[in-house]
């Protein structure tokens, strides 16, 4: 008998065609990186921070400073979380060292 299951199995006689579902993949959720404005960093500091942390053109990077001074915030980005978190220890930092109070954050998308 066991000779007759091996050539049903090599001759495909008896299976059944069965689809395996394709698990959903949900996609991370990604975050904004913000600066937050403050009435001490210089504006010119902040065009720096938005070239060397985020890669913006200089033009790109005076709008977004414009829009953090006239509306309290702007947003440089939305990344991964590990991306985000990144971006917002660098733009601290390089604030700390230069000992401007500029304040970066993060917030979901």
């Amino acid at each position: 008998m066991s000779d007759h299951r091996d050539q049903e199995e090599q001759h495909g006689s008896h299976e059944l065609a069965v689809e395996e579902a394709r698990p959903k993949i949900k996609q991370p959720p990604l975050y904004r990186v913000v600066l937050i404005n403050d009435d001490f960093t210089p504006m010119e500091f902040v065009v720096e921070i938005l070239e060397s942390v985020f890669g913006m053109e200089r033009t790109r990077a005076t709008q977004v400073m414009l829009e953090v001074h006239t509306k309290g915030k702007g947003v440089c980005g939305v990344y991964s979380y590990e991306i985000a978190e990144t971006k917002v220890a660098q733009v601290m930092g390089i604030a700390e060292q230069h000992q401007h109070p500029l304040l970066c954050t993060m917030e979901e998308s």
